[in-house]
């Protein structure tokens, strides 16, 4: 199985991020990433993918912003070229951004009729292929120098030749967030798991009954990542919703009937993801890479400075 294609969701408007996201796509807001570059977020995203071996990226966005994302990094990349003239990184960046608008693909998502929707918007565009799904407002960090999150989830699909999700041991108090699962750990594969059962943002109450995972930590459970690589029974399962009259087209009741009818595994993912439409998740993601990045020392300074702002104000 060859993972060359990749699909973002990027079409919901962002109200938690109000007013801001009203006057621009909350996936073109601007973060600085690893490299010290300052990028929009879906530039951060996609170059995710592309580190990770994949060839062509669809972007499910909402009617009209397939023309305002070509528009905004058209303007991005000749001003990089305009102002930095003869610069080696802004050049650089130029052929980043020419390789990105390149490969890139729009779907739009005419109505909000759930994720499982915006995900079947794409099924053109990744037809009878497996796909990696991306979700347009997280970024990852992962923990292995050479090795992108993308790519740990990619090679796991590619060996086993099966769909797989990310996740991450999430403590039980923040299970509410995220699609959480329990299944049984492959005896020959530490963090690998064939997938049983899959509640989308469960209670601990229930999640304490149905979704216990054995060899975790007391507390924790198996949280969805924000990624996974699908085979193409994934977009037949999401069509059949809709031709079944379905008015909401949930994603995770297809994942549990995808683990019912064929191979699927969970992949405990070396890394870190960070949700931008939480409160003060942009923040945080940005301290996350500034840590992780080459401007680590200047952000360890910054912080070390306001805190020590703060505690003179006391």
């Amino acid at each position: 199985m060859k993972i060359k294609k990749a699909v973002i969701t990027a079409a919901a408007r962002g109200e938690r991020l109000y007013p801001v996201a009203d006057t621009i796509q909350k996936a073109m807001l601007p973060v600085i990433d690893v490299d010290g570059l300052h990028k929009p977020v879906i530039q951060i995203i996609a170059e995710e993918a592309f580190a990770s071996g994949i060839e062509e990226i669809c972007i499910v966005c909402a009617p009209g912003d397939g023309e305002r994302y070509k528009a905004a990094f058209k303007s991005l990349r000749d001003n990089l070229v305009k102002s930095f003239q003869n610069a080696d990184w802004a050049n650089q960046e130029a052929q980043k951004i020419d390789h990105l608008v390149n490969n890139l693909h729009f779907a739009e998502q005419a109505e909000a009729k759930g994720y499982g929707h915006a995900v079947l918007c794409a099924a053109e565009f990744t037809g009878d292929d497996p796909f990696l799904l991306l979700l347009g407002d997280y970024l990852y960090i992962s923990e292995l120098a050479q090795k992108r999150c993308a790519a740990q989830l990619i090679d796991l699909a590619t060996q086993e030749n099966c769909s797989v999700s990310a996740v991450n041991p999430t403590p039980e108090h923040l299970i509410g967030r995220y699609g959480t699962l329990t299944g049984k750990q492959l005896s020959n594969q530490h963090g690998v798991y064939k997938i049983d059962k899959i509640i989308e943002k469960p209670s601990l109450s229930l999640a304490e009954l149905e979704l216990q995972t054995p060899g975790l930590r007391i507390g924790y459970y198996l949280c969805f990542f924000g990624m996974h690589v699908f085979t193409p029974s994934v977009m037949k399962m999401l069509e059949q919703q809709v031709q079944g009259g379905a008015e909401n087209i949930m994603l995770t009741p297809t994942l549990q009937e995808l683990a019912e009818s064929e191979k699927y595994l969970a992949l405990e993912v070396k890394g870190s993801r960070y949700d931008l439409s939480r409160k003060h998740g942009l923040l945080q993601a940005q301290l996350a890479l500034g840590l992780a990045g080459e401007a680590k020392s200047e952000t360890l300074g910054t912080l070390v400075e306001l805190l020590a702002e703060a505690n003179s104000r006391k």
